[in-house]
């Protein structure tokens, strides 16, 4: 019988404890998800690893969103991120390199392993946007990351099966592939037994209303990014429990 893996992308402690009250196996700390994750607070990863018993935490490491091409500075932000993750009591980070012609940046990625030694390492979806999968996924093992966080360079993980597929078996367990993106309770039993993946990253949120009473929907915090700021994404627990039912118990 397979051994499964849920983990959910959390962005915000709350988050982070509905992840672990509906059973998930470890949370990603993020902030930033409309940019797809940046590196949270010094006190979000303080206090997620206080309340976070049964349930692993990692990191993301991404000091802005956009492309995953570092300069020297944003490389040594990322070192002092690792730094704090790792003395804060992280279990793990999760991050990645790219070169300008769309390649893994080993060069940029050893010194950041190295500064992560013995916490487990995610290089993420940065791998979807790679030039070649395959000689990623050899770059990414030689580098001894611990998994692969990826849709299948799809956006999203269903529709990427086909390379997930393909992934999973080059792979050959010597690494994990971790599929995520767009994975929920009506769709991720499908994705594992097409795939073959054994563990599975989702957000399983629903929006929240701010409880404020009075709204000046005249200004806006965002600039030119449109947000909506009198209702929030959160993490449930009942969302994280259904989805790990859904292949758990599948249905007949």
């Amino acid at each position: 019988m397979k051994t499964y893996r849920f983990e959910v992308c959390a962005n915000s402690v709350e988050s982070c404890l509905a992840a672990q009250a509906g059973g998930a196996d470890r949370v990603e700390l993020c902030a930033g998800i409309p940019e797809g994750g940046t590196t949270p607070s010094y006190g979000d990863i303080a206090l997620a690893r206080e309340l976070l018993q049964q349930t692993r935490l990692h990191i993301i490491i991404r000091p802005r969103g956009g492309d995953f091409l570092y300069s020297r500075l944003e490389q040594h932000i990322m070192l002092k991120d690792i730094e704090i993750a790792r003395n804060l009591g992280a279990d793990g980070i999760v991050l990645g390199c790219l070169t300008p012609d769309g390649q893994v940046d080993k060069a940029s990625m050893k010194p950041l392993i190295k500064a992560a030694q013995g916490l487990s390492i995610t290089f993420h979806r940065a791998f979807d946007v790679c030039r070649d999968p395959f000689q990623a996924l050899e770059d990414i093992i030689h580098l001894g990351c611990n998994r692969i966080l990826t849709s299948g360079q799809q956006a999203n993980a269903e529709i990427g099966i086909p390379l997930l597929k393909r992934l999973q078996q080059v792979a050959d367990g010597r690494i994990t592939l971790l599929a995520g993106c767009g994975i929920n309770e009506n769709n991720i039993a499908h994705i594992a037994q097409e795939t073959g993946i054994h563990e599975f990253h989702f957000s399983a949120r629903e929006t929240i209303n701010s409880s404020m009473q009075y709204h000046n929907k005249q200004v806006t915090m965002g600039g030119t990014v449109k947000i909506e700021e009198y209702s929030r994404p959160l993490t449930t627990e009942r969302r994280v429990r259904n989805t790990i039912q859904a292949l758990l118990h599948p249905t007949s």
